[in-house]
């Protein structure tokens, strides 16, 4: 099953539609912007979070502040590249640049989009097996699924490969 139904016919109205009002211009103008939609969701089989290694992916736009260039917040056409961190990253340590949504609730409590800290204390309870060591992070704006298909969505599959993932929690922002 493809991860978007009808790609081309959607790639089309995207270059005909919002891409070309956007060049012409310069506003982005979301009412007619042709969101992808399938009629059967991808899925994969059903596993035991006990027993399996659980990796935090997010939207958030996070990355560390102090070690990691920022994301191209600012690119009215999406930064499609990844971050990873250590899941024991103090939370104060993150930085979130996304420019398309509201920060103020993630700055008051970073548990709303990384939830890193809730997701120990599961698995110290026994519900999760055990979490991935690194975090996957991407910013969520991406408005040319083209390009979240073939270099957003192979780099996250990449790092939840390498982090030995059996699951992945997806935390949108």
């Amino acid at each position: 099953m493809d991860v978007l139904e009808n790609r081309e016919q959607w790639l089309a109205e995207f270059q005909q539609g919002w891409l070309a009002h956007y060049e012409q211009t310069g506003e982005t103008l979301w009412k007619i912007y042709n969101r992808p939609r399938n009629s059967t969701a991808p899925a994969g089989k059903r596993i035991d979070l006990r027993q399996s290694r659980l990796v935090l992916i997010t939207s958030a736009g996070s990355y560390l502040a102090a070690t990691q260039q920022p994301y191209d917040a600012a690119n009215t056409m999406g930064d499609y590249t990844i971050r990873t961190y250590p899941t024991t990253t103090p939370l104060n340590d993150l930085a979130y640049a996304h420019d398309h949504y509201d920060h103020t609730t993630v700055n008051q409590d970073a548990q709303v989009l990384v939830p890193l800290r809730h997701l120990e204390d599961l698995t110290a309870a026994g519900m999760i097996g055990e979490l991935a060591p690194n975090a996957i992070s991407f910013m969520g704006y991406q408005p040319v699924v083209p390009r979240v298909l073939d270099e957003t969505i192979p780099a996250v599959v990449d790092a939840v490969k390498a982090e030995q993932a059996h699951a992945a929690l997806l935390v949108p922002a």
